[in-house]
């Protein structure tokens, strides 16, 4: 199936995305004055399905972001199991990653710089849906504006009961950003102050204060630290949340911006990658486990009929002194 290409007519900007393949945006070149930047990594091999679904453009997390301790819950006193024949999981035992970032979306609206893809449990997943408490639908909107990126998102409940859920997108973003400069000139900033203990991967409960080579607030150089790690304390500034790379040789730079409810920020430098990921969700790895022990872990919950819209922008420009 071939990608969606939209473009933005006053920049010539462009992306794609992979309705096919969870409505992925695996492509985003942006165009800022006389420089064109390829703000997201993706693999050559991804268009042809090989696997790649969490490694690759902007995967998305829905209804759970990251990891569910041994792919088991308890929700209204029954016990969901999710079985590795039909959920993705880790090299440590954990489901990952939620249930529509390998699957084909359907595009519902579309145009020169837009496209609209929904995801609904019951319909695009028929498989997994006694998996998960409810029914549910995701919608996501693509749509360029100059050098930006524009996700707007709307989750609703359809069923009669309850539904659970949390999500995250998952961005690859390309270093360096110009082709003079080099990865290690690349400045990531994130306004974190605290970041949630780990242990393989998942939320011990305990969440302590950034140590200095994992405080992003001033910045860190690309390769300077090598992280895979759940922050949390945001600082979001008039509501909105930004974590930034600046490549300082080029005078270039990418500000993710989104919606203050993303409460958590998962940053990761995939190793033999010119590359970082900075992952917003709304909720910590392993919610739906945590919140039933009591913890405050940001699982959000739809009452019947009930929706929740949200939004991402990734935008490039000049770095401004």
């Amino acid at each position: 199936m071939e990608p969606i290409r939209i473009t933005d007519p006053a920049t010539g900007s462009t992306a794609a995305i992979a309705a096919h393949l969870g409505f992925n945006c695996f492509e985003f070149v942006a165009k800022v004055g006389d420089s064109t930047i390829s703000v997201i990594d993706s693999s050559p091999e991804f268009l042809a399905g090989d696997g790649g679904f969490s490694g690759n453009g902007i995967p998305i997390l829905f209804p759970f972001p990251n990891r569910i301790r041994s792919g088991q819950f308890r929700w209204d006193d029954q016990t969901y199991e999710l079985p590795p024949s039909l959920v993705g999981y880790d090299q440590t035992g954990n489901a990952i990653h939620g249930f529509c970032l390998d699957r084909p979306w359907r595009v519902t609206d579309q145009g020169d710089a837009f496209v609209v893809g929904e995801f609904q449990l019951s319909r695009d997943a028929a498989d997994r849906l006694e998996l998960w408490p409810a029914d549910c639908v995701i919608e996501m909107r693509y749509q360029l504006e100059g050098a930006a990126l524009i996700a707007t998102i709307r989750i609703t409940n359809p069923d009669d009961k309850p539904l659970p859920w949390g999500f995250g997108t998952h961005p690859y973003f390309t270093l360096p950003l110009g082709d003079d400069s080099e990865p290690r000139h690349c400045l990531i900033q994130a306004p974190a102050s605290e970041r949630w203990e780990l242990t393989d991967y998942l939320p011990t409960q305990a969440r302590t204060p950034v140590s200095e080579d994992q405080d992003l607030r001033d910045g860190q150089y690309f390769g300077a630290t090598r992280l895979d790690d759940v922050f949390t304390g945001l600082e979001p500034e008039s509501d909105v949340l930004e974590c930034t790379i600046i490549d300082e040789k080029a005078g270039l730079q990418i500000a993710q911006r989104c919606d203050a409810r993303f409460r958590e920020l998962v940053v990761f430098t995939p190793p033999g990658r010119n590359a970082v990921c900075l992952e917003p969700y709304t909720c910590v790895t392993d919610a739906i486990n945590l919140q039933h022990d009591g913890v405050d872990a940001g699982l959000r919950i739809l009452e019947p009929g009930e929706e929740f819209r949200t939004w991402i922008q990734i935008a490039a420009g000049l770095v401004v002194a």
